[in-house]
């Protein structure tokens, strides 16, 4: 019998013998009586039972009896053990190695309230090696309007990861991360110093700081973007940040987003759609092409709705394809839909269900199927 394939573990990969070593070595050239043979061995030993997160503050408690304990002079201790800052040439997706947030555990846990300034001097320091936008959310919670002064400041830092910091510190939605207490009329004027930014790893944050926003504030995405074309970004750069940040809303079908990205509710477009059969298995896949007529951009989505108990309906949005039809040229898409039948986030069910075809938000085109 083959033996199964090792499963992936990132915990594994992002803390190990190596890294970890790497971790110790820093120390003991920094901080006199650092023994680095027994760091490592309490680090490693405690990575198995610990999840990824969990990991970074066991490494600080391993860290903290080899520190002082008076937090300025630990603050320098870490700042004496940190490697080189990343490479300020680069551009994007530099995001430098996870045991270097182990500074932001211990700004948060010895800085935040005797010793706010110099605990965001740390962060400051600690963000142009690894992003620290898991730990400056507590200082804006507690110290919101000192804070929000540091980051204003920062916003026009030279090191382009303290200024990607600052958007992406502030989102509403930051994934893994607790959330802050912030309105828009505090953060959005950050954004607006920001979206002019040469570095794609600032204007992707920015970008996903307003499909944050647009979840809940669609309107107040659509104004600020109206706002910022013409503005200082280059055109190209500004386009591609409107398609990142109005995805989520693009998805929704949202009348606005799919406007300001050229795609036309009143589109003269004929639309039509067939499946392959009318009558499929449970577990077989739909099988159905869509044929667009017309002249003009377009987005092709298409929704099932799913047959429920009861009557009730499921229903869910699938993207289909972008581009743009012509009157000589329609647009044929043929697409597989697998319909697992034991999926374990998603339940099928027998009975009618339907399938619409949407052109840039607009409902086109429908039928049906069963599944028996």
């Amino acid at each position: 019998m083959a033996k199964a394939a090792p499963t992936f573990s990132l915990k594994d990969q992002l803390f190990n013998a190596d890294s970890l070593g790497d971790l110790a070595g820093e120390y003991a050239g920094a901080v006199p009586g650092f023994d680095r043979d027994a760091f490592h061995r309490a680090a490693l030993g405690g990575v198995a039972e610990r999840s990824l997160l969990e990991c970074l503050d066991w490494f600080a408690d391993c860290l903290e009896p080899y520190l002082a304990s008076d937090f300025p002079a630990m603050a320098e201790q870490i700042e004496a053990a940190m490697p080189a800052p990343l490479d300020p040439t680069l551009r994007d997706d530099d995001f430098g190695r996870f045991i270097h947030a182990v500074p932001g555990v211990l700004a948060v846990r010895h800085g935040l309230e005797a010793h706010r300034d110099r605990a965001l001097d740390l962060l400051h320091a600690a963000t142009q090696r690894f992003s620290m936008e898991f730990y400056i959310r507590p200082f804006l919670n507690r110290w919101p309007k000192e804070t929000l002064a540091r980051l204003e400041a920062w916003a026009g830092d030279d090191n382009y990861h303290v200024r990607r910091l600052v958007s992406e510190g502030t989102r509403p939605k930051l994934p893994w991360a607790r959330k802050v207490d912030l309105t828009l009329a505090q953060t959005l004027p950050l954004l607006d110093r920001l979206q002019g930014d040469s570095t794609r790893f600032v204007t992707r944050s920015v970008a996903n700081h307003l499909n944050d926003i647009a979840k809940t504030d669609p309107e107040a995405v659509l104004g600020r973007l109206a706002a910022w074309s013409g503005g200082t970004q280059t055109a190209k750069e500004h386009e591609w940040m409107r398609r990142h940040a109005l995805r989520t809303l693009i998805k929704d079908g949202h009348p606005g987003a799919m406007e300001m990205l050229g795609y036309a509710a009143d589109a003269e477009v004929d639309v039509c759609v067939d499946v392959d059969r009318a009558v499929i298995a449970m577990g077989e896949p739909l099988e159905f092409e869509v044929r667009v007529e017309g002249a003009a951009p377009v987005i092709v989505d298409y929704r099932i709705l799913f047959a429920r108990p009861g009557g009730k309906r499921g229903e869910k949005v699938f993207k289909l394809k972008a581009g743009r039809v012509s009157r000589v040229k329609p647009l044929i898409l043929k697409k597989v839909h697998k319909l697992k039948a034991n999926a374990t986030t998603f339940q099928l069910y027998p009975g009618i269900h339907g399938l619409i075809v949407q052109v840039n938000g607009v409902d086109r085109a429908r039928t049906t199927f069963a599944i028996v």
